[in-house]
């Protein structure tokens, strides 16, 4: 029998990443990262617009589908508030507060280690390591 446990949490060997496994959309809309950075900036209910300027970057499109999925996933909610123009408003649900947490953990993670990660970046792009010569390359490519 083939092991088929690519991760395994708190060593949980019962975790499974099975192609229909539920936490596998969950997990990929939650780790986005227009996702995570919006869910940031909701820490209080904000219009579009702020939200927008606050996400340097962030196409209007892109914005309105995270928003949508992260509505839909019940993360947020969404009002439209009665003014001229009409304005939307997002703010957490408690289920969005949630992740609060767990996510200011993994920021706070990224600060202490950014430049450990851009250390070793600069000297994977400077050249050729043992991982990457052509022999490797050729076996990667079989698998």
């Amino acid at each position: 029998m083939t092991d088929t446990t690519p991760y395994t949490a708190h060593g949980d060997q019962s975790v499974l990443f099975a192609v229909d496994c539920p936490s596998r959309p969950i997990l990929d809309q939650i780790a986005d990262k227009w996702s995570m950075m919006a869910l940031a900036v909701l820490q209080q209910p904000t219009r579009f617009n702020e939200i927008k300027r606050r996400l340097a970057g962030v196409t209007q499109r892109v914005l309105t589908q995270t928003l949508r999925r992260l509505e839909r996933n019940g993360m947020i909610t969404r009002r439209v508030i009665p003014t001229s123009p009409i304005g939307v408003e997002y703010a957490l649900t408690p289920l969005g507060e949630s992740l609060l947490e767990p996510f200011g953990r993994l920021y706070d993670w990224t600060v202490e280690h950014a430049s450990t990660i851009r250390a070793a970046q600069a000297d994977y792009d400077a050249g050729p390591g043992p991982s990457r010569d052509h022999g490797t390359a050729q076996a990667e490519r079989a698998l």
